[in-house]
């Protein structure tokens, strides 16, 4: 109880619900999702605010303080990974220009900038000039004045513009498009991936990090046994994410070439619950699905936290550690090209001259053979 009443003590002193109109706009945000078309899952305008008042905090909080809690260690890990991805893609004149969707502060920018391409020219990859965009201005300027690490081998320019309309560039404008733990807030999917594909030359890169369906099963069986518990009922507290196996569907319909597509669980240890919800909502990760609840008794969330803190506690290989629990997180990884005459292409049907079964009486007959000799 002490813990939850803290932060929320916490959120009114560094200005989260303070600013200006803030309060207003909350409110305004969380009676309009009841409006929705029930194709959407999540209240864009909703994750906008949440995204703009964790920025606010970061800022004041660094402002104020030298003790600086950070919360951008996920983001930035998840970053690093996907653009070292970009070394195993071997082109002479690498990845000119670039657009990061959904760029928050710089995340990616920052792992560009911290070695230089294998020719020498430009930041990883060999970007030499990256476009960060970004529907939270607040968020996408909240470190504009921060100095950058090898900022020399990588340009940039920041643009304030939402990744479900339209990308406001012209088409065949950009080398590479990357993505880094974004995209899960996107309600339009096939909109953006097709938007992608316009905005990319011939043979460009689509490359993204994005969070996937079997993240936070921990804290939703938790808030699920406590609402029950407590209140006879359930309601979704975690986002309805892409599942691994829509997302190969979603590359080849937009028209990409060639989807490669991988898997990873990262697990995340913290102290306790309240903790995990306080970084969520820090990092701006907070739920915004249209079919939340409005407001969720401090009862249920003391219910979930014990729940949680008896029934996923920390596993290493050691064994259980005790004051820590475990938050796992799927980051579903993907490639995608679009079409050249260049790419490697599958032969047209009908086109083979042998048949699998003649293969595998080839294949016999030469083992015997050279048994025989």
């Amino acid at each position: 109880m002490r813990c939850l009443i803290s932060i929320a003590r916490e959120q009114r002193r560094l200005g989260i619900l303070a600013h200006p109109n803030c309060r207003q706009q909350w409110n305004k945000a969380a009676m309009h999702f009841s409006s929705e078309s029930s194709s959407h899952a999540f209240d864009r305008d909703l994750k906008r605010l949440q995204r703009d008042g964790a920025a606010r905090a970061h800022k004041i909080w660094a402002s104020g303080s030298d003790d600086v809690v950070q919360y951008d260690y996920f983001h930035e890990e998840m970053s690093r990974r996907l653009v070292d991805r970009l070394d195993d893609i071997r082109r002479d004149e690498g990845f000119p220009l670039a657009l990061d969707v959904g760029a928050g502060p710089g995340y990616i920018h920052r792992a560009i900038c911290a070695d230089e391409a294998f020719d020498g020219v430009g930041g990883i990859g060999g970007v030499r000039k990256l476009v960060q965009l970004d529907a939270s201005e607040e968020m996408l300027h909240r470190d504009e004045n921060v100095s950058v690490e090898g900022a020399e081998r990588c340009g940039t320019y920041r643009l304030v513009a939402d990744e479900e309309e339209r990308l406001p560039f012209p088409d065949g404008t950009f080398d590479l498009v990357i993505s880094s733990i974004s995209m899960h807030w996107v309600n339009d999917l096939p909109g953006l991936f097709a938007d992608v594909k316009r905005v990319l030359k011939p043979d460009g890169c689509f490359m993204f990090a994005m969070i996937g369906g079997a993240t936070l099963p921990e804290l939703r069986v938790s808030l699920v046994l406590a609402e029950m518990e407590r209140e006879g009922g359930v309601s979704p507290h975690v986002g309805p994410f892409v599942e691994l196996s829509d997302v190969g569907g979603l590359l080849s319909g937009a028209g990409f070439s060639l989807p490669t597509i991988d898997v990873d669980t990262v697990k995340l240890a913290y102290p306790n619950a309240a903790v995990l919800m306080e970084h969520l909502q820090r990092m701006g990760e907070n739920n915004a699905g249209i079919n939340r609840r409005g407001q969720t008794g401090i009862d249920t969330f003391l219910s979930a936290s014990c729940i949680y803190d008896e029934m996923f506690r920390l596993e290493t290989d050691e064994g259980i550690e005790e004051g820590n629990i475990e938050a796992s997180v799927q980051v579903i990884y993907a490639i995608g090209w679009s079409p050249h005459e260049s790419q490697q292409k599958p032969s047209s049907r009908g086109s083979a001259t042998h048949k699998v079964g003649d293969t595998n009486i080839m294949v016999t007959r030469t083992t015997k053979e050279s048994d025989d000799s």
